[in-house]
């Protein structure tokens, strides 16, 4: 794919209009920047899986030539929501039930169930305009719970009605047609005509050493209630296929912690500044030791202009896995690739908290954050490099 090259400079939208970044403000020259639709807003429900997978579905669907569309992101949760209890009840209660979820999740629905526009299924019949998931969460898990430790010692015929009666009251009856366009549809029939993708094109890939590479595992995250698996490759080849796919044209579906320091959506980057004076230059360390503990924080974190980053190794990302210090924190959309004027390489990334950050609802997290933090990816599978491609016995 041809790279299109042009110098953005990132700035803040102020109420008379556009402000200029200052000099020593992040100033990127894009790289890549793939078609995506509209950013959503997941608001305070934990179904950042179901947007961040469905946005990149839509964006799969623009790459094939198809009409741009807005999926139900409510449509995806509320089977993986009623299936999750049937689950749940069978392994008496020792199964992670909320509303998170995984990528796979997207794609179980999609091939089980089909797909439907958000305007035939927006999941709001609880007197909000927006996702407000407290009571509603609270309200399924106590349910499926007190099926479970209920005294009849056998469970009744009537509990799974009763479960999708809660989803009918919060999230509205499922539609068995719909239409668009004047046209009726099932959501089986609408995904076939109009979505058009193949389900089983896609697949999930991951980097941890406890176990081996080129080959498949469960990824052991308790958001993983389907138990769904994933390829593994050494870090090295997940950073080429991020590279791949993103310039052959395939944008990434990118599953992450952001609970890191340097993690800011405000600001609009998420950076792993380097904290080991071993690894600094000569200037930066003698700089680094005449500085407080406050004034250092401060240079690492005030996300005001690029910073020295930590050397990623495999190492690094499978301690902070194995120590719970990555986490399956959120599910996000990446949709480009720029530089930043030392040369520097972030990853553009779609979220879904709306728009109101300083970059319109995106972020761009640095090549560094993504390898340290990156849980795992959802990429067509012909956006894998040949070579990798043929490792992983993929066709």
């Amino acid at each position: 794919m041809k790279k299109k090259v042009f110098t953005l400079l990132l700035a803040a939208l102020s109420v008379g209009g556009v402000t200029s970044a200052q000099e020593e403000g992040y100033q990127f020259e894009t790289i890549v920047d793939l078609p995506a639709t509209s950013v959503k807003d997941q608001n305070r429900s934990g179904t950042c899986w179901s947007f961040s997978g469905l946005s990149f579905l839509e964006s799969e669907m623009i790459r094939k030539g198809k009409d741009s569309v807005d999926l139900s992101e409510m449509f995806i949760a509320r089977h993986c929501y009623a299936d999750k209890a049937e689950k749940y009840v069978r392994l008496h209660g020792a199964l992670n039930f909320g509303g998170g979820g995984a990528f796979q999740d997207v794609l179980y629905v999609f091939k089980k169930y089909g797909l439907m526009p958000e305007e035939n299924y927006q999941g709001l019949n609880y007197g909000q305009d927006s996702h407000v998931h407290g009571e509603f969460d609270t309200v399924l898990k106590q349910y499926v719970e007190g099926v479970v430790k209920n005294k009849n010692k056998q469970l009744s015929t009537a509990w799974y009605n009763g479960f999708n009666g809660i989803l009918d009251a919060y999230l509205g009856e499922l539609p068995e047609t719909f239409e668009v366009d004047g046209k009726s549809y099932t959501p089986k029939t609408y995904a076939s005509e109009v979505v058009g993708l193949n389900p089983d094109d896609y697949i999930q890939v991951s980097s941890y050493t406890h176990h081996p590479f080129y080959d498949t595992f469960i990824i052991e995250v308790p958001d993983n209630w389907l138990w769904g698996e994933v390829y593994n490759v050494p870090m090295d080849d997940l950073k080429r296929i991020f590279h791949n796919s993103l310039e052959e044209g395939y944008t990434v579906a990118w599953a992450s912690d952001v609970s890191e320091k340097g993690f800011s959506y405000r600001n609009g980057v998420a950076v792993v500044p380097e904290t080991d004076e071993k690894e600094m230059s000569g200037s930066e360390r003698s700089r680094w030791e005449g500085m407080t503990r406050s004034e250092r924080e401060k240079m690492m974190y005030s996300f005001d202009k690029p910073v020295a980053e930590k050397t990623i190794t495999q190492e690094m990302r499978q301690e902070a896995f194995d120590n719970f210090k990555t986490t399956d924190d959120h599910g996000m959309h990446i949709t480009g690739m720029v530089k930043d004027q030392n040369g520097n390489l972030y990853y553009k990334v779609k979220n879904s908290w709306n728009t109101d950050n300083k970059y319109d609802g995106y972020f761009y997290a640095s090549e560094p954050f993504v390898m340290y933090k990156t849980m795992s990816i959802m990429i067509h599978k012909d956006a894998l490099p040949k070579d990798i491609k043929k490792k992983l016995g993929l066709k």
